[in-house]
């Protein structure tokens, strides 16, 4: 109990925040797989994972094959490093050149076509170069296993200017993706072998094992079912529970997780880690592999890479994983990816990613183990950091250091946190998984309760917040009733200025006007002052010819008379009988012209008072039109 207390003791150092059974970034649920393909003979499903801290992405398959089926050939786009789950299989592969010596598991001979082969079953690792093209055929097996891998796809482009496009191509749709006459010149057959490939219905990546040759009776598909049962009774499978039955092991077999002598191993589990040590093969990915056995009340201690990122999937049973935040739980790296401690159950299918930096532990249930396997990248030099038992890196820095980096009360807390655990690596933690999932549900509870109250909280500040809004907007609306009587009294102010300024435009304009007329009507008066006149000189100048007219005639009159005078006195001594009576004519004449001339005059008098008359009028008329 003691050992335990000091457990919980550095484990809740660690532990500031958690979510429990719900999604996390960390964690993806078996039901979350996203199904390629589904076939009588087989499955496939793939999850997208993603290093929270290096940012770098990762593409898992698990495949399924019923037994007796046939995974048909692909091109790989990228590495590919596998985990054999269960059954067992023959893997046929051409990779363009001979890299027998990279696996230690060593293909067969190769075919008269060039392809190798290899065997594989329960708990082999291996791994196939990209641009490889192979196809695998599961075994027949009397207990129906079924051959299932799971597999870890190099995603991460070196040249960001490359494209990744998938895991892997099936063959067949690199042939049928070429036009019908370079198919058939290519492979010169004719245009109806060609059409009868190109268009022929797709089938599932799985089918039925149909076709029998002689290579694969070499390997076992006849004899498979008396060599599964003696393969099985020499070197062991796993039964249900995880456990290993038999740990005896061909030396001509590749490295085996259940066949290989585990790097720990004690009454609470066993651990194997492989890297290019163990595989050369892994060398040039870089992409190692690992299993842990967790027996029932068991614990990995807590424990950080340095180096790799972990991707791992349950292969049997159910526990508790906790990642711990290295910075602030509230921190980030600096982008949107949140940093926050996290303890969550992992059930069998699931697959959970650990950062690299990120302390952790995995727990397994009173009730049953806890097996999972899994990938970790950047393997080469990662060597993982174990922060209690044995194996402590804190023994490593000094007792007083550590007591003032714990603010404990004295060193003696400290040594004694760092010697009661003996054991190193995988620990005893009965009830520990039930107890942090108890107190986990009851923080839950504190924390739905907390952010109940804080919901209440909300709604009385949004209640607040709307309180003050409607005051807010009552205020705004009394503001603009305010400055829209302010702006409809200047407008009013501006409307009567305006007004004011019109009228006294329209007065400037009246007086304007009357200015204007008064200075036509002096116009006119003397123009038409000029024009009496100028009436009046042509009166006189009329007058004037008149009289000079009237003096003209009087002196012709008198010239005339003269004349007469003259022709009388020439004429009295010719006919002294003729004078009386020219002298009577010529009374008779002036009388006549007298009466003419009187006439006349007369006439032109009245002519001249008509005029004045007229004038007179005229000028009354204006007269009254000035005034």
């Amino acid at each position: 109990m003691a050992k335990e207390k000091v457990l919980f003791v550095l484990v809740g150092v660690f532990l500031c925040v958690w979510s429990v059974h719900g999604h996390h970034k960390g964690l993806v649920r078996k039901e979350e797989r996203r199904v390629v393909s589904v076939s009588e003979s087989g499955s496939i499903s793939a999850v997208d994972v993603r290093d929270w801290v290096g940012g770098a992405n990762y593409h898992l398959q698990f495949i399924t094959m019923e037994p007796d089926s046939l995974f048909l050939p692909v091109l790989l786009h990228a590495d590919m490093v596998f985990y054999v789950h269960s059954g067992r299989a023959r893997i046929n592969y051409i990779d363009g050149e001979n890299s027998d010596g990279e696996n230690k598991k060593k293909p067969k001979k190769e075919s008269s076509d060039g392809s190798k082969s290899i065997d594989v079953e329960q708990g082999d690792v291996y791994r196939l170069e990209q641009g490889t093209t192979f196809y695998i055929r599961s075994y027949p097996a009397p207990s129906r296993v079924k051959f299932r891998i799971y597999a870890i796809f190099n995603t991460n482009v070196a040249d960001p200017r490359e494209q990744f496009f998938g895991a892997y191509s099936n063959i067949s749709d690199l042939v049928r993706g070429f036009d019908e006459r370079i198919l058939q010149t290519g492979f010169k057959v004719s245009e109806e072998l060609v059409q009868s490939i190109k268009w022929a219905k797709r089938t599932p990546p799985i089918v039925p094992y149909v076709q029998r040759n002689e290579s694969d009776k070499e390997g076992g598909a006849d004899n498979a079912s008396w060599k599964e049962g003696i393969i099985e009774s020499v070197v062991g499978v796993r039964d249900q529970t995880g456990e290993l039955n038999k740990k005896k092991k061909s030396k001509s077999r590749a490295f085996n997780f259940y066949t290989g002598k585990p790097d720990v191993k004690n009454c609470y589990g066993w651990s194997t880690a492989i890297t290019h040590k163990e595989l050369q093969a892994l060398e040039t990915v870089d992409i190692g592999a690992f299993m842990v056995n967790l027996t029932t009340g068991s614990m990995m201690g807590p424990h950080w890479n340095p180096k790799a990122t972990e991707i791992a999937i349950v292969t049997h049973g159910q526990g508790l994983v906790q990642i711990i935040c290295p910075t602030n739980p509230a921190g980030r790296f600096g982008r949107d990816d949140e940093c926050q401690n996290s303890l969550y159950e992992a059930k069998e299918g699931d697959v959970f990613v650990v950062p690299k930096y990120h302390p952790m532990t995995q727990i397994s249930f009173n009730n049953g183990s806890f097996v999972f396997m899994g990938f970790g990248t950047n393997a080469k030099d990662n060597y993982p950091q174990f922060l209690a038992g044995g194996r402590s890196v804190l023994k490593e820095i000094d007792s007083k250091i550590l007591k003032e980096a714990f603010n404990a009360p004295n060193s003696s807390v400290v040594e004694e946190l760092l010697s009661s655990q003996r054991d190193a690596i995988i620990l005893g933690c009965t009830s520990c998984a039930e107890d942090l999932v108890a107190k986990a549900e009851e923080e839950e509870r504190e924390r739905a309760e907390e952010e109940r109250r804080r919901e209440e909280k909300r709604r009385e500040e949004e209640e607040r917040q709307r309180e003050e809004e409607r005051r807010r907007k009552e205020e705004e609306a009394r503001r603009e009733e305010e400055e829209r009587q302010s702006e409809e009294q200047r407008r009013r102010e501006e409307e009567e200025a305006r007004k004011r300024e019109e009228e006294e435009r329209a007065r400037r304009e009246e007086q304007e006007e009357e200015a204007r007329r008064r200075e036509e009507e002096e116009a006119r008066r003397k123009e038409e002052e000029r024009a009496r006149r100028k009436e009046q000189e042509e009166e006189a100048r009329r007058r004037e010819e008149e009289e000079e007219e009237a003096r003209r005639r009087e002196e012709e009159q008198a010239r005339r008379e003269e004349e007469a005078e003259e022709a009388r006195r020439r004429k009295k001594e010719e006919a002294r009988r003729k004078e009386e009576q020219a002298r009577r004519e010529q009374e008779e004449e002036e009388t006549r012209r007298r009466e003419e001339e009187e006439e006349a005059k007369r006439r032109e008098e009245e002519e001249e008072a008509r005029r004045r008359e007229e004038e007179e009028g005229e000028g009354w008329v204006r007269k009254k039109l000035r005034v």
